[in-house]
């Protein structure tokens, strides 16, 4: 996956288009994202002892990578990688596709 832990992402797709979060988390096993502020639900939890309150908590659920773009001065870019380096000390770096800076 492209999209790593603590990148700034735009929705593209879905009903949460046009939002921007940061990324809380990644899935790679399922292609996901959990972004902070996108795709969140709504969850009722009962209480479970005599005393205690029930609560309604709102929790961010996950977001398939396809519909999520890195941004880069507020704009989506896709992202591409180099090589940086020479011989044993090659090191693979990613960069934006119009710029080619590194992210």
């Amino acid at each position: 996956m492209k999209i790593k832990k603590g990148d700034t992402v735009i929705v593209i797709a879905g009903k949460d288009k046009g939002k921007t979060g940061k990324v809380e988390q990644t899935l790679p096993e399922t292609s996901q994202v959990v972004v902070e502020g996108v795709n969140v639900a709504t969850i009722h939890k009962k209480n479970r002892r005599m005393r205690s309150q029930g609560q309604i908590i709102k929790k961010d659920q996950p977001v398939h990578v396809s519909n999520v773009a890195l941004v880069e001065g507020g704009k989506p870019v896709r992202v591409g990688y180099t090589f940086e380096g020479e011989g044993d000390n090659k090191k693979k770096i990613r960069v934006a596709r119009p710029s080619g800076k590194k992210i």
